[in-house]
């Protein structure tokens, strides 16, 4: 049987993020199946194929990255009581809520975080998800990401130490050690896909260094090497996650990591917020990667990440929206113009910090960060570009609207970093379109948004 084909005909500009970094204007991309066949000049491309998408006035990029995410605290979003809190008392207010998480909780807000994605331009996506109270399970995640019809790399988060024991979640959120390294194998034996174009991967990802042991971080990582998949934790959030370190190990957060085998380019770390220079040239020698999180960063008062350090000292970066509750949004896109104009302002605040200026991040840094970096941070080598053999990940943005008006005509790749962030007119993922003139093709948003506040409502007015 031939394979389906898509065109993607007469774009303003196609930006490849290839590693010439090329920008083709008045662009086509032929994708056959899952992948992308050709790209490039309009004039040198087929002006027909099974599925046609006419791109004038767009600017097509790679579908963005998302390498940091706890979907189902979409539910949490604005809760009063959590909305002026640093992340230990943020963390401390949420819990007793999050404890009446369900599986049909799960599944909902797990879609709801996905289509707030999917309609950024967000075609890839990581979800970090350490609660299992009421029968919860991964699966919940997963069955959901099908439906819906993200490339999904599900972690199996973990919290074994509790209150009583010096951790910081309540000790009835807690799992047994034993049961939380058997149900991690069970996933990856059950889902993870290793295979070039896989829209599924499966993650050991013990919660952090405030929630779980010592043998449990060493025993995450022993189990993900011998089978082969990755691993991901929360590192250096903020000045209380560095005093945690420094009272409870003896250690920064990044020896702390080192000492249990949590570096190298197998490993991803997020926020990294307070990651020392000794820290960042262990993570850019060991290749381990970090999830920026600027939003949330900021929302927590938790700091600036020293993203440009990492950056040139060769630590792989990506950016992450983090959990609902902390951002309390998923536009990839918006993510990536924070990124910018944090790293900006954040340089200058240091002494002697100008040196760059505005040039610290330009837009261009940024959307690397959100398409080359995250590919890169999760270990990918078939998404995060655009060039014949890679994943048919791609987003497209209208830039004829008063979004961009007065900015395209200049620059239309910068106009989307640099102006307001827009939706994506569409989203295409393994050769699908998902989002469609701004629409959604896989699930039906109204009913289930609709679904999903009363499920909110219910959750937060639950006995803690």
């Amino acid at each position: 049987m031939t394979a389906h084909t898509l065109l993607i005909r007469d774009a303003d500009l196609v930006a490849t993020m290839d590693d010439a970094r090329r920008e083709i204007v008045r662009a086509s991309v032929l994708v056959r199946g899952s992948a992308i066949e050709a790209i490039g000049p309009a004039t040198e491309l087929p002006r027909e194929a099974d599925h046609v998408i006419d791109a004038r006035g767009h600017v097509v990029v790679p579908g963005l990255v998302n390498t940091h995410h706890h979907m189902y605290q979409s539910l949490t979003r604005a809760i009063p009581a959590a909305q002026d809190a640093e992340l230990f008392g943020w963390l401390r207010t949420l819990y007793p809520i999050w404890a009446g998480l369900t599986p049909e909780i799960v599944r909902v807000s797990t879609q709801v975080a996905m289509a707030e994605l999917l309609l950024s331009g967000c075609t890839t996506s990581s979800d970090h998800l350490y609660l299992y109270p009421n029968g919860v399970r991964l699966d919940d995640s997963i069955e959901a990401a099908a439906a819906i019809g993200m490339r999904f790399h599900a972690a199996r988060g973990s919290m074994s130490v509790g209150e009583s024991a010096g951790g910081l979640p309540p000790d009835a959120l807690v799992e047994d050690e034993a049961s939380i390294l058997a149900d991690t194998q069970r996933l990856i034996e059950t889902y993870d896909d290793k295979g070039r174009y896989a829209m599924l991967r499966v993650v050991a990802a013990p919660c952090s260094p405030f929630s779980v042991s010592r043998d449990l971080m060493r025993e995450s990582a022993a189990l993900a090497r011998a089978l082969g998949t990755r691993m991901h934790t929360h590192l250096a959030e903020n000045d209380h996650d560095v005093a945690y370190s420094r009272e409870r190990f003896g250690m920064t957060p990044a020896e702390y990591a080192e000492s249990l085998g949590w570096v190298g380019a197998d490993v991803w770390h997020a926020h990294c917020v307070k990651l020392d220079p000794a820290g960042i040239a262990a993570f850019a020698r060991t290749r381990t990667g970090v999830a920026h999180c600027p939003c949330s960063n900021m929302r927590l008062a938790s700091g600036i990440a020293p993203v440009r350090r990492m950056v040139d000292a060769g630590v792989p970066v990506g950016l992450g929206v983090d959990g609902s509750a902390s951002n309390d949004g998923a536009h990839l896109l918006g993510e990536a113009r924070t990124a910018m104009l944090l790293a900006r302002v954040g340089r200058a605040l240091e002494p002697n910090g100008c040196d760059h200026g505005p040039r610290e991040m330009t837009a261009r840094d940024a959307l690397a960060l959100a398409t080359r970096g995250g590919a890169q941070v999760l270990g990918r080598g078939d998404i995060g570009h655009l060039a014949p053999g890679m994943a048919a990940d791609l987003a497209l943005f209208d830039t004829r609207g008063l979004t961009h008006a007065g900015a395209a005509v200049h620059d239309p790749l910068a106009s989307l970093l640099m102006c307001a962030p827009a939706p994506a007119a569409w989203t295409v993922v393994n050769g699908r379109v998902v989002v469609e003139r701004g629409q959604l093709t896989t699930v039906d948003l109204g009913p289930l948004v609709e679904r999903h506040n009363r499920l909110a409502q219910l959750l937060a007015s639950s006995p803690g």
